[in-house]
């Protein structure tokens, strides 16, 4: 009787070993490849999943996106300035059945065919090129990639170059070209807007000219402006100056025509003759004497 239990439940232990060894659950976003003695029999499925154990091997592929990083590689470019490059992968299996049959690791293989095609196409291209058109590069870089890893049932989404590492006698070369460029740019805005406003003052002059009135208005709207700070310094332009001269000498021109009329009022006061009036009571007096 007692061996008789103990018989059973070595036999209830095996058979739940058993159920647990052949049980397998597959997520929703994986699938199951099954090998039976080696020998594909198909995909499954997301859910619960039976084999037979010690024959039957479910391997499980996820199908989500992976990021991968590209290590930082020393990379020579075209005009033969070293450069150090990293970058990202983006990628996900498509066909599991492929991805487990066709290679070992995917992860592995995806990587290091990165790695090279990132040296390959960065080494293409001038410094110039691969600071300025990362977006070409990196599109001919994806292409490549998924062009050969199309075969291990895997397709790579996105490759971004992350990090582009300069020497520092190149980062000061081009420092001092961005300036100089800086430079040569702001001197010709000075030099348009020098054009612009000499423009701007023909303009004015020739208005000027066609009615002097406004450069009188202009110089006592200057004379204003001055005042405002309260400046003990007062600057009159030449044409001002011209005008209070032209002032003065009308001024001149007056007091002389008055001391001209003033000879004639004296001597009509003490007796003398007007000048073209004939004295005639007076010579009569005199004759009569």
């Amino acid at each position: 009787m007692l061996v008789e239990i103990v018989v059973a439940i070595v036999v209830v232990i095996v058979v739940v070993v058993l159920l647990a060894m052949s049980i397998r659950v597959v997520k929703q976003y994986e699938r199951g490849v099954l090998l039976r003695f080696g020998r594909l029999q198909g995909v499954r499925e997301p859910g619960l999943r039976f084999i037979i154990p010690a024959v039957d091997v479910l391997r499980r592929v996820s199908l989500r996106t992976v990021t991968m990083p590209i290590q930082s590689q020393g990379i020579i470019t075209r005009d033969n300035v070293s450069i150090d490059v990293a970058g990202v992968a983006y990628y996900h299996v498509t066909d599991a059945q492929r991805s487990v049959l066709a290679i070992e690791s995917v992860a592995t293989a995806v990587n290091q065919i990165a790695q090279t095609t990132l040296r390959n196409v960065v080494g293409q291209h001038t410094l110039d090129q691969a600071l300025a058109e990362t977006d070409s590069i990196n599109a001919n870089i994806r292409e490549i990639l998924d062009r050969t890893t199309t075969e291990w049932g895997v397709m790579v989404t996105l490759v971004e170059l992350k990090d582009i590492q300069l020497p520092e006698s190149m980062k000061r070369a081009m420092a001092r070209e961005a300036e100089a460029e800086r430079e040569k740019r702001a001197k010709i805005i000075a030099a348009e807007g020098e054009a612009a406003a000499a423009a701007a003052l023909g303009d004015a002059s020739d208005t000027m000219m066609a009615h002097p009135i406004a450069l009188q208005l202009r110089n006592l709207h200057s004379l204003v402006e001055i005042g405002v700070d309260k400046n003990t310094t007062v600057v009159f332009p030449a044409p001002l100056m011209s005008t209070i001269g032209d002032l003065g000498a009308f001024l001149q021109r007056e007091a002389l025509a008055a001391r001209a009329k003033a000879p004639t009022a004296e001597a009509r006061g003490d007796g003398s003759p007007a000048p073209g009036r004939p004295d005639v009571g007076g010579t009569a007096g005199r004759r009569t004497a």
